[in-house]
């Protein structure tokens, strides 16, 4: 996407009219082609940008435009950030650029009063960082009349840059994990979790205290969410969720400077014992969730979709796949220009499975969507997302008899993900991938005895009890069952006595 495109569409309709007002404003020529260019560009005008560039003498001059055009609009949102964000963090930030202006001009006294209500703020908010330029600053000027006792500021500042150096090696260790994580995901590397976790804590000498705050929590909190989701267990990280629930317990006083971090928590709190089936318990972190996000609109604004798609799930698996649907269908509805392509996807692709599941051939429009390349959804969601994109719509287009398209879908699959799948240990795709094969080849071979059977015998394996394992092995026991996927799911969610029978019949 164009970068400059980009940065547009974070404006709102309103702001890209003040925004236009800047560049007129900075325009000192009446022959300026900022304003056309940035027409051209809203409006995806191909034949007027070819025309700007129809020379190389032309190329040149529309490239200088573009990096010009480029750094108004990013001064232009800078500028409209810093004047409408009214977070404490950006009032500590204001309180010492005005500090530095009225120490520099000698209004000594104002000054050290703003420093002082920034130090506040800061120390509150736990900025290491913007409390470590404030405090040089006051050491700056530690000399001038109304100053601290300069012993007493140099012990804080000491103090300070100890915090600083735990943040950062905290930072540190959560980038070499992410690093890691993303070698699982895209190459398929094998690591066991707790292990890493330990190794990374020693290499980087930090200690259990300090894991113990919002922010840590969250760091590893994610890395053990995207991990369980890849391993498709999420008993490998019980006990950091219950490490997490006693710290939240434990926890009082202000936490709305943690507010991102806390909601955060909360969705992948959310998130696991959806996965474990304990749906009420799920119900009811997404409540908490909605009722921190209600306290500020950026993080509603910020957590809306995912919030959504979390409730969405929850109420298909417990038997209300029109509310879910329906649920869905009003997100997606609301996605905003600014809506993160990770949240939008998810939306997506859940949408289509639900539909498919409830035979619904809305699926195919929906499928239709997903325009994106498997190059593209690799990088942005992940491997695995990308492989159950693929297995989804395959299983769709066999589902409404679109066999020739299913079975290029098929040979195109085996030809990216075969060699990754084996290399990961990951058969068990390609044996449902086979299952599938024989029924797009010839359906009348669900009647028989023993590919149901094999259908059955994936219910036994542990990897297959996650929920959207299962929505899969559901799909393949709806090929001779007369309900529908959804209401196969259910009742292997909910009733034992049904998946028993189901093993025990072949």
């Amino acid at each position: 996407m164009d970068s400059i495109f980009e940065l547009v569409n974070l404006l709102s309709t309103a702001d890209r009219k003040l925004f236009r007002q800047f560049l007129k404003q900075k325009n000192t020529r009446n022959d300026v082609k900022n304003l056309t260019l940035l027409d051209l560009i809203e409006t995806d005008d191909i034949e007027g940008l070819k025309k700007l560039t129809a020379s190389d003498k032309n190329k040149d001059a529309y490239h200088a435009l573009r990096k010009r055009l480029q750094d108004n609009l990013l001064l232009f949102i800078s500028q409209k950030t810093f004047e409408s964000n009214h977070s404490d963090t950006y009032d500590a930030l204001r309180l010492v650029v005005v500090g530095r202006f009225l120490l520099e001009n000698n209004v000594a006294k104002i000054a050290f009063k703003c420093l002082d209500k920034a130090e506040r703020l800061a120390e509150h908010l736990e900025q290491f960082n913007l409390l470590n330029e404030l405090l040089l600053l006051k050491l700056q000027y530690a000399h001038i009349t109304g100053a601290e006792d300069l012993e007493v500021l140099t012990a804080r500042f000491m103090q300070n840059q100890s915090r600083m150096l735990c943040e950062a090696k905290l930072n540190i260790a959560y980038a070499f994990l992410r690093q890691e994580l993303q070698q699982v995901q895209l190459k398929g590397k094998i690591v066991n979790l707790s292990a890493l976790l330990l190794r990374t804590i020693r290499k980087y000498k930090i200690s259990f205290q300090d894991l113990m705050t919002y922010k840590s929590i969250y760091q590893i909190l994610f890395i053990a969410n995207e991990y369980a989701a890849i391993q498709r267990d999420y008993t490998l990280i019980e006990r950091y969720i219950n490490r997490t629930n006693l710290f939240i317990e434990s926890q009082t006083g202000d936490k709305q400077s943690y507010l991102f971090y806390h909601i955060s928590i909360l969705y992948f709190l959310a998130n696991f014992q959806l996965r474990q089936y304990s749906f009420t318990n799920s119900l009811s972190y997404l409540q908490q969730m909605m009722d921190l996000m209600l306290k500020d609109s950026r993080y509603y604004a910020n957590f809306y979709l995912r919030h959504q798609l979390l409730s969405a799930l929850n109420l298909f698996y417990t038997d209300h796949a029109g509310d879910a649907i329906t649920l869905l269908d009003a997100a997606i509805s609301k996605i905003k220009l600014t809506a993160k392509s990770e949240d939008v996807e998810d939306l997506r692709i859940c949408l289509i499975m639900f539909l498919a599941l409830c035979n619904d051939r809305k699926c195919l429009k929906q499928l239709s969507g997903l325009t994106r390349s498997d190059a593209w959804y690799e990088k942005k969601m992940g491997m695995l997302w990308t492989i159950r994109k693929n297995l989804t719509e395959i299983l769709v287009q066999i589902q409404f008899n679109n066999f020739e398209l299913a079975q290029s879908r098929l040979v195109s699959f085996r030809r990216r993900y075969q060699k990754y799948l084996r290399e990961t240990s990951e058969e068990r795709v390609l044996l449902f991938l086979k299952l599938v094969e024989k029924y797009l080849l010839n359906p009348e071979v669900a009647n028989e005895p023993a590919f149901r059977k094999s259908s059955s015998a994936l219910l036994n394996e542990m990897e297959n009890k996650d929920i959207f394992n299962l929505s899969f092995i559901a799909w393949l026991i709806a090929r001779w069952d007369k309900r529908s996927a959804h209401k196969i799911i259910v009742s292997l969610i909910h009733d034992d006595h049904y998946s028993a029978t189901v093993l025990r019949a072949y």
